[in-house]
């Protein structure tokens, strides 16, 4: 899936095409598994549709900010053939999340085709054996991750294994607070649940960890760490808009999913916060009831609209991404890659998927 992209944000899409011609070969050869090819022909059936899920198209972001986190640590342009098998088993370990995500999440669609876990089964136990699918591709990633001769990936996956269990606790907190009554929800929650969950595991990991692995110094890790959180936070917060506005044949997955699981998300709650007290009951019903109405969804839409939520969430976004680039702008040229990065930034503020 290509980004959506603006004219002046071209230098990131062909960024991402090479990342992607890189990547793609380097999954399959991490999922050709002999020692597993004669466990059971159903678990070779199982292996294949894995496959499948794993090679849909996608932005394949993160091994992106491998590469560049790694060429900025190195200062020059030349990356080893070692760091895009590690950027490809960061993205397996990208997947075994988005499986255990469908199934919590009740998706239908991910990637513009079913959720896996509608694929392997019916019900309950297409959702039981996907749950099983995602933890071997935990265990595979980690093994392939580990398995590279690159100096610093010992460091780089303790550090990567840590930030996912603090991205298991964002997903926590993600589920959790759709049973809280909307006028329990702060807006300090939905930024922790945004940071948690998608800026420290999205962005600011996988530039660090690519740094990591041309032993950078301190102080650029701790610049990426900076870079990585401020458009971590944009990309979730325009995520937080696409996934209750956006158009289900670009995003490729249910445009309604936000709103059908309760989500307490930034614009839900920015708008929430602004809303009389008509107005907030109208919403506490709304996002109560979860039904997926088409009515109930546009009516939805508009209240977050009128109510300001999507205008505070578009402030944030622009507030967030020129805070990156400042950050960004006081780091090394890294051999191109500081202006590479810096034309990502801008994409991401500006994508429709």
């Amino acid at each position: 899936m290509a980004l959506a992209l603006n004219e002046p944000a071209d230098a990131a899409l062909v960024w991402l095409r090479h990342a992607q011609s890189h990547v793609e070969p380097r999954l399959l050869e991490l999922l050709e598994l002999p020692d597993e090819q004669r466990i059971d022909p159903r678990w070779s059936g199982a292996l294949g549709h894995t496959r499948e899920y794993a090679r849909r198209p996608a932005k394949r972001l993160r091994p992106a900010l491998v590469a560049m986190g790694h060429g900025m640590g190195a200062g020059h342009a030349e990356l080893p053939t070692g760091v895009w098998t590690f950027a490809a088993a960061l993205e397996l370990l990208h997947t075994f999340l988005l499986i255990h995500d469908d199934v919590a999440d009740c998706a239908e669609r991910r990637r513009g085709t079913s959720a896996l876990h509608r694929v392997l089964a019916p019900g309950k136990l297409g959702e039981d054996l996907a749950v099983v699918v995602g933890d071997h591709l935990f265990a595979r990633s980690v093994e392939a991750m580990l398995g590279t001769t690159l100096p610093g990936r010992t460091r780089a996956v303790r550090y990567y294994l840590g930030v996912c269990r603090h991205t298991a606790a964002g997903q926590y907190l993600d589920i959790d607070l759709t049973r809280v009554p909307l006028p329990e929800v702060t807006l300090f929650q939905t930024l922790r649940v945004a940071h948690l969950k998608t800026a420290r595991y999205g962005f600011v990991a996988p530039l660090v960890c690519g740094a990591m692995l041309a032993d950078a110094s301190p102080a650029l890790l701790d610049g990426l760490d900076r870079v990585g959180r401020r458009v971590g936070l944009a990309y979730q917060m325009r995520d937080d808009l696409i996934g209750l506005f956006g158009n289900s044949e670009v995003t490729g997955k249910s445009s309604d999913g936000d709103f059908v699981q309760g989500k307490r998300t930034f614009p839900v709650m920015a708008a929430y916060t602004r809303a009389p007290p008509a107005i907030r009951a109208e919403m506490e019903m709304l996002w109560t009831q979860r039904a997926r109405d088409p009515m109930a969804l546009a009516r939805a839409r508009s209240l977050v609209t009128s109510q300001g939520g999507v205008a505070a969430t578009e402030r944030l976004i622009e507030r967030a991404t020129s805070s990156a680039r400042r950050a960004l702008s006081t780091l090394p040229h890294g051999g191109g890659f500081r202006d590479l990065l810096d034309s990502l930034i801008v994409a991401l503020s500006q994508r429709r998927s």
